[in-house]
């Protein structure tokens, strides 16, 4: 009974695979087609890879927010100060990470991930220095620097994820980008706080371990399948991102402002309540507040996934998963104007449902804005995008931090607002039906 209930399992996740490209290119070079089973593991490695990227990359910003009061009191900085540590960081990322995304669909997408890596962990031993130093500008510069290489890290991951499946496999391999993004969330903030009962600054010298990691999968496990033709020149390409942009402007704009809105609430959130959580009423504080900014984030990452693993390019299904999705972001943010100084159960459940309602968001945007067009150009679309939501990661604290210094009300009044305009026009501009991507 066990042995035909597992191969049953086995069947059904087969089925789901597209070895085509594989056996094609296997064919073509001589050698024999691999097995199913072969290929089977192949992919399993792959997601392993691809999926480490995206972990990474969350690891070594999300890990320092548990940090950030303990390095003002460390440092002798301001709470405006300990927010750039995220939002520079942020920033640059997402004024690179265009540049990174053309340069992956000029020459490959490995040949950008791998030394942004390196880049990416180097500038992360730096900022420990900097810490360890007690040098709030060696820190800063640090953290510019690693912005630079996370440009190239998760956004090209997820280009490349687009070229090597297709149909569900696709949705199901970039849903598992985004389910290891928020995984890293739920992971980072508990690790930070780990980490910080051996000294404060001990994240910083810990990240570039992960970093490491991540680089040999990518090295080792992941295979770029070859170009098809020569990239077009500069003029050339840039004309028709111009021409996708005219043509699918409306839901893509619309698309890229619903994921940087969603991700400016998400990181904002953690930052409001890293800072709540340790003054009256609550005097939550180490591995325990790790605990509490890891619910939201945990409803966030079992809802990735299964999206991502149940949309399978049906555009029907994706419209009705979006809206719904904003609309629980909407509503329950709504409620938080509320409930945010009365019941901290009342106020983390309706945070969750706000993470679930962004798992259900973001897979499907992941999934229409790569599926909406061709290889070629796929990096500097996706890396457009990426680089918007980056953005909203960027400012989330230092805005959530101004408008806490005027009410707390302000805060839940603006996420509100946000989250109600991303769902009007979610509603009327992102209306994908069929297929995504043929």
């Amino acid at each position: 009974m066990e042995k035909a209930k597992t191969k049953k399992l086995r069947i059904a996740f087969e089925s789901d695979i597209d070895y085509s490209a594989a056996t094609d290119e296997q064919t073509a070079g001589g050698d024999k087609p691999n097995t199913a089973e072969t290929s089977r593991k192949g992919v399993i490695w792959e997601f392993i890879a691809i999926a480490s990227v995206p972990l990474v990359l969350v690891l070594g910003n999300s890990m320092l927010v548990p940090i950030l009061p303990d390095m003002q009191e460390r440092l002798g900085i301001s709470q405006f100060q300990s927010s750039l540590v995220i939002t520079l960081f942020s920033v640059t990322a997402g004024l690179v990470i265009p540049i990174a995304g053309y340069l992956s669909d000029r020459f490959s997408r490995k040949a950008i991930m791998i030394p942004s890596l390196i880049i990416y962990g180097g500038a992360g031993i730096l900022a420990g220095l900097g810490a360890l130093w007690n040098s709030y500008t060696v820190i800063i510069i640090s953290r510019a620097v690693q912005g630079i290489g996370a440009a190239g890290t998760a956004p090209i991951a997820m280009a490349l994820a687009g070229d090597l499946y297709k149909e569900g496999m696709e949705s199901k391999a970039l849903g598992l980008t985004e389910a290891s993004n928020g995984a890293g969330k739920v992971v980072s903030p508990i690790l930070g706080s780990l980490l910080a009962l051996i000294v404060w600054y001990a994240a910083f010298f810990a990240f570039p371990f992960f970093c490491l990691l991540s680089l040999l999968a990518v090295m080792f496990l992941l295979k770029e399948p070859k170009k098809e033709q020569a990239p077009p020149k500069l003029g050339e390409y840039l004309r028709n991102i111009g021409a996708i942009l005219k043509q699918k402007g409306r839901w893509l704009i619309t698309s890229f402002f619903a994921g940087s809105m969603a991700l400016f609430v998400l990181f904002g959130v953690l930052f409001y309540l890293s800072d709540i959580l340790e003054v009256a009423p609550y005097h939550i504080d180490g591995v325990m507040k790790g605990l509490v900014l890891a619910i939201p984030l945990l409803g966030m990452v079992v809802t990735s996934y299964t999206t991502g693993s149940l949309i399978k390019k049906n555009g029907t299904l994706m419209r009705w998963l979006i809206n719904i999705g904003l609309v629980l972001m909407t509503v329950s943010l709504g409620l938080c104007i509320l409930f945010y100084n009365r019941s901290i159960y009342v106020f983390i459940g309706l945070l969750t449902l706000s993470s679930i309602g962004t798992g259900l968001l973001l897979p499907c945007l992941n999934t229409m804005i790569t599926g909406s067009v061709e290889r070629e150009q796929r990096g500097m679309i996706t890396s457009l995008y990426s680089s918007l939501r980056f953005l909203g990661v960027a400012f989330g604290p230092p805005l959530f931090g101004w408008m806490m210094d005027k009410s707390h009300q302000i805060v839940f009044i603006t996420v509100t607002s946000l989250s109600f305009l991303a769902l009007i026009l979610g509603f009327f501009f992102i209306k994908p039906q069929g297929k995504i991507g043929g």
